[in-house]
């Protein structure tokens, strides 16, 4: 029986001596090593030099991010090892355990074609940036992709090295790759799991290279696309509403209308600019449609339900409009809107 190779990935950027160790600790456990220096310069060559001593180091002459130091990796370990591979993806600062590492690589082991994820359960002492950072991607990517995942941040990730030319094929440079990786997984309906592993936080994550504003905004990006088409066509749609109410329309008979103007821009906006799609228009505009007349069915009920109650016709258009939001999303971006299925 052939054994399986084991391949510790380990990205890093301005990393500190936590790197090394990390290296030899896995390197005792027979792990082939492969380090990406995502441009770290000149201060930090000594460190990488060390580390060369027990791992292949790749280099980047700058700073490319996270993604591109993922797939530099991949495509290295693709080109130079052949046979059953088992990839795990290990970060440089000494925060996933050697027998965490171990435990996800058995699981991927008995589970080929799955990503395995080591999910941290936030106990203990965690970092308050880190707990809520988890908690609001965990609900968007929950609300995004239908599927529940726990710890969405993980770097410790397991897979079959036969994965490794879709990997490649899916977009993101810098953070917001592991996001986009998870998202892949779920619009493809490939499966995943999670592996209890233990939450490791050093210094209050001080080393962590995260940029809060900029990365957020790249991991969320599609979703704020969405929103801001959606805030644009609510516009719209709410000041079109609002003329037909004082022309002396009813209240159907306004929402209606506004709709089928703010809807025709609505779905122009995210298919080109939100969710950059390239399924064909007449199939996609007949299920726009059909979600529409869906979207405008619950909207229309809820609407007059809250002014039935007394609620102002102007306030009850934007209570409606925002509880189905999520919905709206969801079914857009899972169903309508979705990327094209690669091999």
């Amino acid at each position: 029986m052939i054994r399986t190779k084991r391949i510790a990935l380990i990205p890093a950027y301005e990393p500190d001596d936590a790197l090394v160790n990390v290296a030899e600790r896995l390197r005792e456990r027979n792990f082939e090593i492969v380090v990406v220096d995502d441009g770290s310069g000149e201060n930090y060559r000594k460190l990488f030099e060390n580390v060369e001593e027990i791992a292949t180091v790749l280099r980047h002459p700058e700073n490319r991010g996270k993604g591109a130091a993922l797939k530099t990796g991949l495509r290295f370990i693709a080109d130079c090892w052949e046979g059953p591979l088992t990839v795990v993806t290990v970060d440089a600062d000494g925060q996933h355990r050697p027998e965490d590492v171990i435990r996800v690589c058995d699981q991927s082991e008995k589970l080929p074609g799955y990503l395995v994820l080591g999910s941290r359960k936030m106990k203990g002492k965690v970092p308050l940036r880190s707990r809520l950072g988890n908690g609001i991607t965990r609900l968007v990517y929950r609300i995004s992709s239908g599927v529940r995942i726990y710890d969405t941040q993980t770097g410790l990730r397991a897979f079959s090295g036969q994965l490794i030319p879709w990997l490649l094929k899916i977009p993101g440079e810098r953070y917001e790759y592991e996001m986009n990786m998870l998202m892949s997984f779920a619009r493809e309906g490939r499966p995943m799991k999670e592996v209890e592993i233990e939450t490791v936080y050093l210094d209050g994550n001080s080393s962590s290279h995260f940029d809060t504003v900029k990365d957020s905004c790249r991991i969320y990006k599609e979703i704020i696309r969405f929103s801001g088409s959606s805030f644009i066509s609510f516009c719209l749609d709410y000041l079109m509403y609002a003329l037909m109410l004082a022309a002396g329309l009813g209240v159907t008979a306004s929402n209606i209308l506004a709709r089928v103007v703010s809807g025709t821009v609505n779905y122009t906006l995210n298919r080109k600019l939100v969710f950059n799609s390239d399924s064909s228009v007449s199939k996609s505009a007949l299920q726009y449609l059909a979600l529409s007349a869906f979207i405008l069915a619950m909207n229309t009920v809820i609407l007059k339900g809250l002014v039935y109650m007394h609620v102002s016709r102007y306030a009850a258009k934007i209570l409606a409009e925002a509880m189905m939001f999520a919905v709206s999303w969801a079914i857009q971006h899972r169903f309508i809107f979705r990327k094209a299925a690669t091999a």
